[in-house]
């Protein structure tokens, strides 16, 4: 695992060239009339300072600060002949102009740090509320469709399973049962209707009984034991005993 960087931060500067303007602003002299002989010799003996007072210096600092007095040795001494590169007042030149150059983005940046900020010098416009919404289905159907859906509820909410009963009647032999126990206390004409079983005179039940009753009365009068009577067509039957009718 190797060893993080070192980091030095010398007074808030951010770098060389940032030490460099803050010297130079101290000559109070425009950047483009400044002295790079005395602006090395502030950094030259800040940086020795900083060394005095047994500091760890960045590399870039040094560096700087060997490149300084390298330019200083070449404006004090004569330009040697057919030097190659730029010249001595070439690269102080240089150096103003990256010096000017940075003190611009420094305003610059100080300007639109300066403008509001929002959240604290500045809020935007409040959310907007927003309309309700009330969503509303909308169906198109045929009535084919709204009938058969008006089906299908009405069975799933009232349906009902049809049980069809076992038929069920009164048979004859259950009329001449009746009416054998009746033979002989008739002794005066009475309606058909009135040997029906008591149950059986209404409801679905009454045509199987009166029409068993009637089987077993002709039964009993083809036997002797009984009397009938009919006034006219189609109208009531009446019925009586034989033997009160053989005494008259």
């Amino acid at each position: 695992m190797s060893e993080p960087g070192f980091v030095l931060d010398l007074d808030g500067y951010e770098g060389p060239i940032d030490l460099l303007l803050a010297l130079a602003r101290e000559q109070k002299v425009d950047l483009a009339r400044i002295s790079i002989l005395a602006l090395a010799d502030q950094y030259l003996a800040f940086i020795a300072e900083q060394r005095r007072l047994q500091l760890e210096i960045a590399a870039d600092y040094l560096v700087m600060a060997a490149w300084l007095a390298y330019l200083k040795s070449r404006l004090l001494l004569p330009e040697p002949p057919e030097e190659e590169g730029p010249s001595a007042v070439e690269l102080a030149e240089a150096l103003a102009h990256r010096l000017r150059l940075l003190e611009a983005m420094q305003r610059a940046g100080a300007a639109l740090m300066a403008q509001p900020l929002l959240g604290r010098d500045v809020f935007a416009r409040g959310a907007p509320e927003g309309l309700d919404r009330i969503d509303r289905p909308v169906f198109e159907l045929s009535l084919y469709d709204l009938l058969r859906a008006y089906g299908d509820s009405h069975r799933r909410q009232h349906g009902q399973v049809l049980t069809i009963l076992p038929s069920s009647y009164h048979s004859l032999a259950e009329a001449l049962e009746r009416l054998a126990r009746l033979v002989g206390q008739v002794p005066e004409w009475r309606e058909l209707e009135n040997f029906l079983p008591e149950e059986l005179r209404s409801g679905p039940l009454r045509r199987s009984a009166l029409a068993s009753t009637f089987a077993a009365l002709l039964e009993l009068a083809k036997a002797g034991r009984l009397e009938l009577r009919q006034d006219r067509s189609f109208g009531p039957l009446y019925l009586r005993s034989a033997t009160r009718a053989e005494g008259r």
